[in-house]
């Protein structure tokens, strides 16, 4: 038996090499003379074949009938259609649609370069599809799709790929569940049972997948199921795909460390491996390339020290290292040709204090240190990131004064998290001035003195303002009826005084209000309250 496997092991690689080669062959067809302006019948033919055996299934069951195409016009002017000179369709998109049924006349399209059906509700698998009769295709994305089982041996076949995406075929949960509870964002449901297979790599595995796709540059195969291939991917991608520029690979069950060839790949602009166990670097990651754009290793259970070396990368945008709880590092000066945009790292051991030089970040869009150990005074520096949208300083420790934000210096910060810190001194009333500030959490820190009137309330967009457990003086309820697209407060343990005209104060969007310490009366002037918490 032993015997047995063994030739079958040897054997097995060399036919699907003589399969891919013989549809190769069969693929070449004789050059068209004759150019026309409008696709040919047989083209037509195809596609309303699968127009015909597709439907519309939004909550994944039979909804109707598709409506794409009006069988009365050029198919090449139809959307989402792309024909060449010579009248035959070498791109079909049909992304997006919340479409299902069955489109085996897609593989009759012998001249097809891209192929994109990403975001329906296929919910099948795809051994069933001859992808090796497509030999012409450059472009494959079936992500978002809700495949499901094997990945068919055909797709490395596809010998001139230079981009393959079959991701998130995952996202079937989520959208499943938001059918079943739009309104909860927080409630889970199980899914069927044929809704929770994934797409998986057994056999062929990874190194059969990628062997004959030499010209990709990009390969998306998040939370497909590749935790049979170990540790052998690391090494099959840096020899295979020399060319790749992005890698993406994140919740696929992967261990590691990831190889150290693989940082040697010379075009390698985004890395992303998130959710796999990697547990450490390998000594050299400093030589990762320089093209580097976006990292992602967050939840890969990382300890030790990362190396800073690497926030200041010449390309840099994104880095998302969050979720390590055991990763340990401090933020660098940074230089003033920076070209971060998105740093993420809560969740993490990182800590120390944040440089003044984080003010040369003029890019950055997102910042989120949250539960972590950083102390000291916040930079006034950081009030000046005329791009940041979102700066999340919570479960920290940082102390002194809120820096003095102004809309002219944060014109478009829409989320402020300062929660759980040490944070001392009165709330800037430049704050609620901020043109696109929509969420301001300040609760459980050490602020002072009165809350004044909001000024330019009635232009305000907060609609999230959390003041819980400080040490405020007298707050009037009523002034924060100014606020017109409030729709959480939160006041716990703060000195609330109420005045007697309370019956005409009005909160419409109100949904959430957190009074807890507060006895309040009378109040019923919010037809959307949905909670709150008294006592």
């Amino acid at each position: 038996m032993k015997n047995l496997h063994i030739l079958i092991s040897l054997i097995f690689p060399t036919l699907f090499l003589f399969s891919c080669s013989v549809s190769l062959l069969l693929s070449f067809s004789p050059p068209y003379t004759d150019l026309q302006n409008q696709c040919l019948d047989d083209q037509k033919s195809l596609l309303l074949r699968l127009h015909h055996d597709l439907y519309y299934a939004p909550n994944f069951t039979f909804s109707s009938k598709v409506e794409l195409w009006d069988p009365n016009t050029d198919c090449c002017s139809w959307k989402g259609i792309t024909c060449d000179a010579l009248g035959h369709v070498t791109g079909l998109d049909l992304s997006n649609k919340n479409l299902s049924g069955s489109f085996h006349s897609i593989f009759n399209l012998h001249h097809l370069q891209r192929l994109n059906l990403a975001g329906n509700n296929f919910n099948t698998t795809l051994f069933q599809y001859e992808f090796d009769r497509l030999l012409n295709l450059t472009h494959l994305n079936l992500s978002n799709s809700c495949f499901l089982g094997q990945i068919p041996a055909g797709i490395s076949c596809l010998t001139r790929l230079i981009s393959l995406d079959l991701s998130n075929q995952n996202s079937c949960h989520q959208r499943y569940n938001q059918i079943l509870r739009p309104y909860d964002d927080f409630l889970y449901y199980s899914l069927p049972f044929d809704l929770q297979q994934l797409l998986k790599l057994e056999n062929p595995n990874f190194k059969t997948l990628i062997q004959n796709l030499r010209l990709l540059t990009e390969l998306y195969l998040d939370s497909v199921n590749i935790a049979t291939q170990s540790t052998r991917w690391c090494e099959a991608i840096s020899i295979l795909l020399p060319n790749l520029h992005v890698l993406s690979l994140s919740n696929c069950g992967l261990t590691g460390p990831f190889c150290s060839s693989l940082l040697r790949l010379p075009f390698l602009s985004k890395l992303f491996l998130g959710g796999n166990s990697i547990s450490y670097l390998p000594p050299n990651f400093l030589e990762i390339s320089s093209n580097l754009v976006s990292l992602s290793l967050a939840s890969c259970n990382l300890s030790g020290d990362f190396p800073t070396e690497v926030f200041s990368l010449p390309k840099i945008q994104s880095i998302d290292i969050s979720k390590n709880d055991n990763l340990e590092g401090q933020l660098p000066e940074f230089p003033l040709n920076n070209t971060l945009r998105i740093l993420m790292i809560f969740f993490t051991n990182f800590g120390g204090k944040l440089p003044e030089t984080i003010g040369n970040l003029k890019f950055l869009t997102t910042l989120d240190l949250r539960f972590c150990n950083f102390f000291g005074q916040i930079p006034l520096s950081i009030a000046n990131l005329t791009n940041l949208v979102e700066l999340k300083l919570g479960y920290n420790n940082f102390s002194g004064l809120i820096p003095p934000f102004h809309r002219l210096g944060v014109p478009n910060l829409s989320y402020l998290d300062f929660t759980w810190n040490h944070l001392s001194g009165s709330i800037p009333s430049s704050l609620f001035t901020l043109p696109s500030l929509h969420t301001l959490l300040l609760w459980r820190n050490q602020l002072i003195g009165e809350i004044g009137e909001f000024p330019n309330a009635s232009s305000s967009l907060i609609e999230a303002l959390y003041l819980d457990y400080n040490s405020f003086g007298s707050v009037k309820l009523d002034m924060f009826s100014q606020l017109k697209n409030l729709r959480f407060l939160g006041l716990s343990n703060t000195s609330l005084s109420i005045e007697s005209n309370i019956t005409s104060l009005s909160f419409p969007q109100l949904e959430e209000l957190d009074l807890n310490s507060v006895t309040l009366l009378n109040f019923q002037n919010s037809s959307k309250l949905k909670t709150s918490w008294l006592s």
